[in-house]
């Protein structure tokens, strides 16, 4: 009996420090996200005033930061998830690289998405009063925001960009009625929506079932991944020069579509060129085995 009471009494102090230890994470978590938005404020405040438009740029700046803190709860996990999961990464150093190309990722390819939301569904063009079309956007903003915190709170997959789009959907009927939105651009946005999941499943499939076929089934497994490890980065690498050359800096440069292929071609053949010594140098002294073969996929998940 006396054994008993010992073991409950062991396991109340023990929740009693798992709940004491949770707590002081969160009021730390609180404590720094306090910092971040009064430092955005004071920011914004300086920059922009608190006259006219200018308030309004700071309560955006706000409203924006607290966006951001949601966004890193959620969509950045989707980032680094895969390479921490794979434990390629610490959860530490995966932030740190995710933080350093989001910035990047911003800079450098958000001008459409910027544009879409500025022009593509209701335009100055539309509401000549700069006014409204700043009420309108400031709640869009602030509906992204609620919506993204209340969905990341409970636990739910959530979009920010859906939520912004929806937001300024339902701001603009407000202000203007539906017959103000451009559904042409908000039709192209929704079959993009739906396409993009099915599109992006069918991929991953195929390139599951080529690895699966072409390396791991293969009686020289090893073999094969010296071959086949280099190309996938490749093909990867390749993909992604096409996307920047296409989107990425159209701000300032906008190739043909013969250079953006070309220019494709060229990082594919850049990285295979990089790569298969590297993979090479790593399949030395690993077994014939699937994880072996899993190891070499480090690589990719990097990049």
């Amino acid at each position: 009996m006396e054994k008993h009471k010992v073991d409950g009494d062991l396991k109340k102090i023990q929740g009693f420090r798992a709940g004491a230890k949770k707590l002081s994470r969160g009021l730390a978590s609180l404590g720094l996200s306090v910092v971040f938005l009064v430092a955005v404020l004071l920011y914004a405040g300086f920059h922009e005033g608190t006259v006219g438009t200018g308030a309004f740029v700071v309560a955006a700046a706000v409203v924006a930061a607290c966006m951001v803190m949601h966004l890193g709860a959620s969509d950045l996990a989707n980032n680094i998830g895969p390479a921490v999961g794979a434990r390629v990464f610490t959860a530490t150093g995966a932030l740190l690289i995710a933080i350093a190309f989001e910035i990047a990722g911003l800079v450098i390819a958000g001008g459409d998405v910027i544009s879409t939301i500025h022009n593509g569904i209701i335009g100055p063009a539309v509401i000549a009063d700069q006014m409204t079309v700043i009420c309108i956007m400031m709640s869009a903003l602030i509906a992204a925001a609620l919506w993204h915190n209340l969905a990341t709170w409970i636990g739910a997959p959530v979009s920010a960009a859906h939520s912004i789009v929806g937001g300024a959907v339902g701001a603009g009927i407000a202000a203007a009625g539906a017959s103000s939105l451009a559904w042409g651009t908000l039709g192209t946005l929704a079959v993009s929506w739906l396409i993009s999941p099915v599109l992006g499943g069918v991929i991953a499939a195929a390139l599951v079932y080529f690895v699966t076929h072409k390396i791991l089934f293969q009686e020289d497994k090893l073999e094969a991944a010296r071959t086949w490890v280099p190309v996938l980065v490749g093909v990867m690498a390749g993909a992604f020069s096409m996307y920047l050359a296409m989107k990425g800096l159209d701000e300032s440069w906008k190739p043909d579509v013969a250079l953006v292929w070309l220019i494709a071609a060229g990082g594919f053949a850049v990285t295979w060129t990089i790569t298969k010594p590297f993979v090479a140098k790593a399949t030395v002294g690993l077994e014939n085995r699937k994880g072996s073969v899993a190891k070499l996929f480090t690589i990719p998940l990097v990049g």
